[in-house]
Parts: C-alpha cells; sequence; structure tokens
C-alpha cells in the first residue's frame, strides 16, 4: 500500500461515489473544503460549498492535486518550484 492511498473497507459509506476506479479514501474530509479548489462543487443557499459531485480525492491523482492547491494557496510556493532544502 502506497501512502497516497488508503482504503478504509469498513467505512459504511464505501463506496461514497460511483467510480469506476477506487484508489483512495485519505482525503475523506478534503483539505480543500475551506479553500478555492480545481474541483467540481456547487454553492448552496446558505453559502456552503457542496462537494458531493467532486471525485478529485479518491482518484489516482488526487494526493497530488491537493497538495499541490494547498502548497499554491497556503504558502504562495509553485509545487514544482525546488526550495533550498529539496534534494
Amino acid at each position: 500500500m502506497h501512502y497516497k492511498h488508503f482504503i478504509n473497507l469498513k467505512c459504511e459509506f464505501l463506496p461514497c461515489h460511483n467510480l469506476k476506479d477506487w484508489h483512495s479514501c485519505l482525503f475523506c474530509y478534503c483539505p480543500l473544503f475551506l479553500i478555492c479548489c480545481p474541483g467540481e462543487f456547487t454553492v448552496l443557499p446558505n453559502g456552503r460549498k457542496d462537494c458531493s459531485s467532486c471525485v478529485i480525492p479518491h482518484t489516482e491523482d488526487g494526493w497530488d492535486i491537493i497538495q499541490s492547491e494547498l502548497s499554491r494557496q497556503l504558502y504562495g510556493q509553485d509545487p514544482q518550484r525546488k526550495l533550498p532544502y529539496d534534494r
């Protein structure tokens, strides 16, 4: 098992989306929920974000997409840019 891919087989909601290939439950609660994201979402009448149609966290590239967005938005970093402590 790779750190990017975790599936909680005991989850009563699994699968929570109808996906052909299920890759991960790691971000069951997506860390992009409170910030801008590239996923498919709608805004409810109360102003809250409804991410129920987004499957990014559960896809093979989900980890990379989420980490890239967090780096860019929270730290102002280009994820492709090497930092001095990166080898």
